[in-house]
């Protein structure tokens, strides 16, 4: 039996090449999606492998996985810092602090940092 070059799937349309003794799908990453995921795109990853597999599969075969991933990541980016301004405005943690006291600043800043990270991680993250 003489074996094709290649082959064209008809149920899926995925055209298969033959390497040695096997065919091997021809895939490749859709254009301009080669977006840099940051660290909330990246944990998000890790969550739905985990705990979301069939999403994580979904999203993997039709090639939509980075540009997904990178939406999550400019989500939480943009959400994070809008949650940071206004603590820190409800809070009263000011310039004026930060000139007088830059010890009680940073403290207090990082306590923001932190409260928002928990809530960007509870908001988009781990859902």
């Amino acid at each position: 039996m003489e074996l094709k070059n290649e082959y064209v799937d008809e149920r899926t349309g995925i055209t298969y090449t033959l390497k040695g003794d096997y065919y091997f799908p021809n895939l490749t990453i859709p254009k301009d999606t080669n977006f840099t995921i940051g660290r909330y795109g990246k944990a998000h990853l890790r969550y739905i492998e985990k705990h979301n597999i069939p999403l994580c599969t979904e999203l993997r075969l039709d090639g939509k996985l980075n540009t997904y991933l990178h939406s999550i990541d400019e989500k939480c980016n943009s959400l994070l810092a809008s949650i940071i301004t206004k603590l820190a405005k409800n809070e009263n943690v000011t310039e004026e602090l930060k000139a007088s006291n830059q010890l009680e600043w940073v403290a207090r800043m990082n306590n923001i940092k932190a409260r928002a990270e928990e809530i960007v991680y509870n908001e988009y993250v781990y859902n």
